[in-house]
């Protein structure tokens, strides 16, 4: 059997070059079969056919004169829409694989107003995730989170030396072994739900880096958020809704 790295057959297949392919294949949206390619340079057969995930356009929710909300497809980074939405700069993130509502201010005395808001604790922020396990009743986790940064990714843990973060979990729909639930944060850390899930041995499903299944995307969707008077909503992805 004839082996060549991934990203080249991917490359061929697609008609990319070949940093273009490594990407799709880092980003996870490469699969063999219902398996996610995970190295771009791992030895396969270069008979292999992939299947590529198509990545949604990011649509906008509001704009006005001071910032753009957008509905921020999975498996894009955050920055990446910042480029698209030029001038614009990040309010705040989202993870790469988690979708949903996006803010991105125009106006700098706007971006100082709706800092200092958050820095109060002032917005709502709710989150829709598939996690492990069951969870019957709702559960608060106030605990603080310690984020390092190795090899340019972060990762984060309940940690003493951290800063106050307090997650507020309530059960949607269980379904076998895993539960639906809608996720409220205060003060927003990285990986803040992620971390607090984890704690809890309730982590978020295909979220491996904190210790869930693998699956084809880390199942957290930013539904809702309330700043400074306004509201926003992203609806929640058919992946989401289907996952029973």
């Amino acid at each position: 059997m004839a082996t060549e790295k991934a990203y080249k057959i991917l490359a061929t297949q697609e008609g990319i070059s070949n940093s273009a392919a490594k990407s799709m294949i880092d980003r996870g949206l490469a699969y063999v079969g219902n398996k996610k390619v995970m190295i771009a340079r791992g030895e396969i057969d270069e008979k292999t056919i992939f299947r590529v995930i198509i990545i949604e356009k990011a649509k906008t929710i509001f704009e006005n004169d001071d910032l753009i909300v957008v509905d921020k497809p999975a498996y894009v980074n955050s920055d990446e829409i910042e480029r698209q939405f030029k001038p614009a700069v990040l309010l705040h993130r989202l993870d790469r694989e988690t979708s949903g509502v996006l803010m991105l201010v125009k106006d700098q005395e706007f971006r100082e107003k709706a800092i200092k808001e958050f820095q109060k604790d002032n917005v709502y922020k709710e989150y829709i995730a598939w996690v492990e396990g069951i969870i019957s009743e709702p559960v608060e986790v106030d605990k603080p989170i310690l984020t390092q940064k190795k090899n340019n990714k972060a990762y984060s843990n309940v940690s003493g030396k951290g800063k106050p973060a307090r997650s507020e979990f309530f059960p949607d729909i269980v379904s076998a072994n895993k539960t639906k639930i809608k996720c409220v944060i205060h003060h927003g850390r990285t990986h803040q739900i992620r971390t607090h899930l984890r704690y809890i041995d309730h982590p978020i499903i295909g979220d491996e880096q904190y210790g869930g299944r693998r699956s084809k995307r880390v199942m957290l969707h930013a539904h809702k958020v309330r700043l400074l008077g306004m509201e926003f909503v992203s609806k929640e992805p058919k992946i989401f809704t289907d996952f029973q």
